[in-house]
């Protein structure tokens, strides 16, 4: 009976002894925390810690700084798993370009190279050679040609084979 009483103690304490060795969330969110302010590319991210599982939330500039975020966040004691709620930042949209203008001298260019050919017409619309009318396989051969040799973009949308 004594025995019983002893080890049902014992087996107490060494419960107790256990439950409280666990690191508590606020502690592991405090050391994930001065992770995220030591290290500059983590820098707008925030997390949470219930139970052991730390959720990741904020911003990151590519999927690269996403990963090393968790992967860092993992390597703290007492973090059972990872919730990486980060998003990344799209990139910045290159600025819209400006319609070029073709130079007179291009503009000749393509109307000297196209002066033989009957049934065409040409008009210029910012940086593209705009053809149409009626023309045969081979002269539509021959206008392509001379376009790419004029490095010149064209439109031959409106150009119908005879």
């Amino acid at each position: 009976m004594k025995l019983t009483k002893i080890s049902l103690v014992a087996a107490l304490i060494i419960a107790v002894a256990f439950t409280s060795c666990k690191p508590k969330d606020a502690d592991v969110q405090a050391k994930i925390e001065a992770a995220i302010k030591a290290d500059a590319s983590m820098a707008g991210t925030t997390v949470s810690v219930k139970d052991g599982v730390a959720t990741l939330s904020g911003e990151c500039k590519d999927d690269a700084c996403k990963a090393n975020c968790e992967k860092a966040v993992a390597a703290i004691k007492g973090v059972k798993s990872v919730v990486n709620n980060c998003t990344v930042t799209p990139p910045v949209a290159a600025p819209a370009t400006l319609t070029t203008v073709l130079d007179a001298a291009t503009m000749q260019k393509v109307k000297d190279g196209l002066k033989d050919l009957k049934g065409i017409t040409l008009d210029f619309a910012g940086d593209k050679a705009v053809l149409s009318g009626s023309v045969t396989k081979a002269d539509r051969m021959k206008i392509m040609q001379m376009l790419m040799s004029a490095h010149v973009k064209s439109d031959v949308t409106k150009l119908l084979d005879k």
